[in-house]
């Protein structure tokens, strides 16, 4: 299985809409951040988890050819914004697109795109079939876990999928998730910002204990803001937590 970073920044991306704040921001292009998703790759399955504003120029510059499946994490707009940019790929597939998501964000999705979805669909819209995924399930070759956590003043999903776990804009954990994400070969988590705190994010000192707590043998942070450089955090950090960075590739 290969996964791919699409994207690793915060809800703004990086650097933020005008430019504000690049000058603080070294050439280093690892700190160029779109907003968070990955492309999961099997023999059998591309699957992609969160369809940002970005996204169409994320499956450019990754050459996505082929999306079986959508996972959403929830329905704030930085994982949402770019689900439009389906449509080419259901010409080219000549199919609905499965999305699997919390009962929350599917009732989201459906009220602010209801232009795809029932009577209101607009025709030749994005196409996809929303399916509410709370317990485990099995998507071609692939066992999917969804992992519930919080966000600050909402609740959000994340997946295990295989032995990969996904966790992106978290700010605690409860203990029946933390048990289905251990025995995990990698996690992948958010962590805003070295400090200070943030009342619906983990700071990357939170993300690092939290990791070392789920006994993970290598852990990728993402959701970074503008003031995180790639080079100098990774000096700081332990070895098996790195900082993921845009079109980053690992294989599990």
């Amino acid at each position: 299985m290969k996964c791919t970073f699409l994207g690793t920044g915060t809800s703004m991306g990086v650097p933020v809409a005008g430019g504000f704040g690049s000058d603080k921001i070294n050439g280093d292009p690892r700190n160029q951040r779109y907003r968070c998703s990955i492309w999961v790759e099997t023999d059998k399955t591309s699957l992609i988890v969160d369809t940002g504003p970005e996204f169409r120029l994320q499956t450019i510059r990754s050459n996505v050819k082929r999306v079986d499946a959508v996972l959403i994490t929830h329905e704030h707009m930085d994982h949402i914004a770019g689900l439009d940019d389906l449509r080419p790929f259901n010409y080219v597939q000549k199919s609905a697109i499965p999305l699997y998501t919390s009962p929350r964000a599917a009732t989201s999705i459906k009220q602010r795109f209801s232009y795809m979805f029932g009577d209101n669909k607009y025709p030749g819209s994005t196409s996809v079939d929303i399916h509410e995924a709370t317990e485990t399930f099995a998507f071609q070759d692939l066992t999917v876990t969804p992992l519930a956590y919080n966000h600050g003043k909402i609740n959000v999903q994340g997946y295990r999928i295989g032995n990969l776990s996904y966790m992106t804009d978290v700010k605690s954990v409860p203990d029946e998730t933390k048990e289905k994400v251990k025995g995990s070969d990698v996690l992948i988590l958010s962590g805003l910002r070295w400090a200070p705190e943030h009342p619906t994010h983990l700071t990357i000192p939170e993300a690092v204990e939290l990791a070392e707590e789920l006994e993970v043998n290598q852990t990728y942070l993402i959701h970074m803001n503008s003031y995180v450089d790639h080079q100098d955090s990774n000096e700081k950090l332990p070895a098996n937590v790195r900082l993921a960075y845009d079109m980053l590739e690992i294989r599990l």
